[in-house]
Order: structure tokens, then sequence, then C-alpha cells
């Protein structure tokens, strides 16, 4: 039974597990009897994260970063294509995707809402974007946006014992983080669009794996802001369909 074409409440998600399963069953369940999906990475990972064995598909991915494409292709050999660029202005063929998968990248963009025009230049007819981005309005995102860049690199390497922090082909990578990167930005976008949100969840996995002292410090801000920024949650994930919505 396919997923249902219409717009989602907000889902809270437990763990990366859960999340993994879901945006799995996202891509298998709406391209189910297709016989070819193209799939397009925008910003690439280290590696694949969904399991959608059982498509077929072939899986494109884009980066800025050289040094993280080689690495990729050397290590995981999971790419079939792949195209050295900015996301703002790279030329890629109009409805060319069924899916396109982002993740933790808009935040690392100026004028992220140039990638969002791209994306859904890119995506063929009811193809599905999902995108996972920080959420710009919590406490965690805003302590990102104050501190320096080198700060970043300092918590990666030394605090949560990322060695490969900050060399070439590893982030964390410098944070801007425009206003439509947050949970009221994207729903913004789409209902200007035109474009159906099939899923929204939320999950504040970042902050749950931090020592008590941080919570502490995370909801100190939030109290002392008055609650401007929050820290329920700090993690979006969307799936979006390029469809118009009609009531």
């Amino acid at each position: 039974m396919a997923i249902e074409d219409k717009p989602n409440k907000s889902v809270r998600i437990k763990s990366y597990l859960e999340e993994r399963e879901l945006l799995s069953k996202q891509i298998k369940e709406n391209f189910h009897a297709a016989d070819f999906v193209k799939i397009l990475e925008a910003g690439c990972g280290r590696r694949w994260p969904l399991d959608i064995s059982g498509l077929n598909y072939h899986l494109t991915g884009v980066d800025l970063d050289r040094d993280a494409i080689e690495s990729r292709k050397k290590n995981e050999k999971d790419l079939d294509e792949v195209y050295i660029g900015d996301l703002r202005s790279i030329q890629l063929e109009k409805e060319s995707y069924d899916v396109i998968y982002n993740s933790f990248v808009l935040e690392h963009i100026k004028c992220a809402e140039r990638v969002l025009d791209n994306f859904f230049k890119w995506l063929k007819p009811n193809g599905i974007l999902i995108l996972k981005i920080p959420e710009r309005d919590c406490v965690f995102s805003f302590i990102t946006r104050i501190t320096p860049h080198w700060f970043h690199v300092f918590y990666y390497r030394y605090i949560i014992k990322r060695k490969n922090a900050g060399k070439p082909g590893y982030g964390p990578y410098p944070t801007f983080h425009d206003r439509i990167v947050s949970q009221k930005g994207i729903k913004g976008y789409c209902k200007k669009h035109g474009y159906m949100i099939l899923g929204t969840y939320t999950s504040n996995l970042r902050v749950d794996s931090l020592n008590s002292f941080s919570k502490m410090i995370i909801k100190m801000v939030e109290i002392v802001s008055f609650s401007k920024f929050i820290s329920d949650y700090c993690c979006i994930t969307f799936v979006i369909k390029k469809r118009k919505f009609n009531g």
C-alpha cells in the first residue's frame, strides 16, 4: 500500500535507525512500480545511507568538495555518476531525477533558496525531495551560528573524537544558515510554489547524545531567550513531492 498523497503532521523520530527505515520505505513505496529510478544525492556524504534494495536505481552524486567525492568513489564505489560543482550554479538536466536526497547541506550555503529552486527544476513531475536540515530557530543552531568555524573543528576533533575533522574532504564546513533553512521557511517555500509536503519528521538526536552539562547550557539559552530559540528538537526531515496540491 503506497503512502497517501496528502500533507502529514510532524512525527518525532527517536533513533537514526528509525529514520533510515522510514525514508527507505518512502522511496520504495512511491517507486515500487517503476522500472528504473534516477536518484541525485545532492551534497555527498561518506556513503549512501538508505536501503532501497529491490529497486533498480541509478545514483548520481554532486558535491563542491572534490576530496570528499574522491574519497567516496574510492572507499564506497556506490556512485554511478559524479559531478563536481556548486548546487547553486551547476547545470543539470531539467526534470531528470525521481528522487533528490539532500542531508545537512543547505545550512552551509549562502542563498540557499537558489538551491531549492534547482532541486525542483531537476525533479521529474511527481518526483520526491528528501531534505534534512537543522532547525535554524533551535538553541543548537543558534550556538553554531554565533561561534567561529575553528571552534566547530575543535569540537568535532577533540570533544566528539572525529580525528579527521577539518581535513580535506571532511566536515565540519562553514555555516551560514539562511532563514529559509527552518521548518517555517521550508513550509512557506512549499506553500508559495505549490509543492506537497508528504512528511515532516523532527528529532533531537544530536542533543540527546550530549553530556548533562551541555544539555543544561542548551536549556538555559532557551530560557534566557524567552523560547525564541527552542530546545525541543534540533533537526527536521521533509519529504516533499513536486506536485500541485489543490485543497
